[in-house]
């Protein structure tokens, strides 16, 4: 079994190659959605890093959010465009392993920081006279390394482990870029025990975090049920809309793709969800977050007023 395991030094990440005459207008599609991606983050990221009525906890957070999505989507975007450019789709085995590090190592980080996020809005809303106590700059330092440190575990755990496994052949991956099912499928032998352990440790890191954003969310909604006017009912449900919508696209893709066995994997169509949760869901995290948040609006506008010609 270790000679065999050493029998595969590269991956083929078949993507969507089957799709032959139409790479030149996927890969300006993927470019153009990549692009307006990192322009969009890197715009809220600026805003929140440079306007003075951005600095609360909230804030503090979407900021991270903003840069994680820019390298979430970094992770897989560009080589899937190099592949889709070239039509070279070869992946030595140890680069294979370090993207499914840096996926699961964002993917982890992002979980565990909308909880961050879900217990901001909770101490916001639930403790307003405490806020600052509850928040503090420090306390938000804590919670943002606390998550990141997590991610990295997360990431470091999965990967070590699966690659860890025997690889005898074949080494086609039925996907644009190293996931988790789709790699387990190549792994030589009897994988139930292992899959097991994958899944456990997913539904571990995945419900967890969404565990705590679901207790924060159902004590958000006894208090603004308790406000006696329903304009301060609007106000405050406004707060945590942004972050619900974030929440239930990310954990809702998340939640079917990874907890589940890998002989429910279907290579027609599990690519194109996790293309939603991969490429699609970062591009729409400043359109939530500018459309449906009138601070961070008045400080685009601000900003736009600022780049415009002076008066003379």
């Amino acid at each position: 079994m270790g000679t065999n395991a050493s029998l595969v030094t590269e991956f083929v990440l078949v993507g969507f190659s089957r799709l032959v005459h139409l790479q030149g207008l996927l890969f300006s599609l993927f470019l153009a959605v990549y692009l307006l991606t990192v322009a969009g983050n890197l715009l809220i990221v600026a805003l929140v890093s440079t306007d003075a009525a951005l600095q609360s906890p909230m804030y503090f957070f979407l900021r991270i959010l903003s840069a994680l999505e820019i390298c979430y989507t970094s992770v897989t975007v560009p080589l899937l465009l190099h592949h889709l450019l070239t039509g070279r789709r070869h992946i030595p085995r140890s680069g294979c392993a370090l993207q499914m590090f840096f996926f699961l190592f964002f993917g982890a980080t992002e979980c565990c920081l909308l909880a961050a996020m879900a217990y901001d809005r909770y101490a916001a809303i639930c403790e307003p006279l405490r806020y600052q106590v509850l928040l503090s700059r420090r306390v938000c330092v804590q919670l943002a390394g606390a998550a990141w440190a997590c991610g990295a575990l997360v990431g470091l755990g999965h990967t070590s482990f699966i690659f860890s496994l025997p690889f005898c052949g074949p080494n086609a991956v039925p996907h644009f870029f190293c996931e988790i099912q789709p790699v387990l499928q190549l792994v030589c032998g009897d994988t139930s025990l292992n899959e097991l352990q994958i899944i456990l440790a997913a539904a571990l890191i995945i419900l967890c975090p969404f565990g705590l954003i679901l207790s924060s969310y159902g004590r958000i909604l006894a208090t603004i049920f308790r406000i006696p006017s329903a304009a301060g009912r609007r106000k405050a449900f406004s707060t945590c809309s942004s972050h619900l919508v974030v929440v239930s696209l990310f954990y809702g893709t998340a939640i079917f793709i990874y907890i589940r066995p890998k002989a429910s994997y279907d290579p027609a169509t599990d690519p194109l969800l996790s293309l939603f949760y991969a490429v699609i869901t970062p591009i729409l995290n400043p359109v939530i977050y500018s459309l449906r948040n009138s601070d961070v609006k008045a400080a685009l506008k601000r900003s736009i007023q600022k780049m415009g010609p002076s008066e003379i």
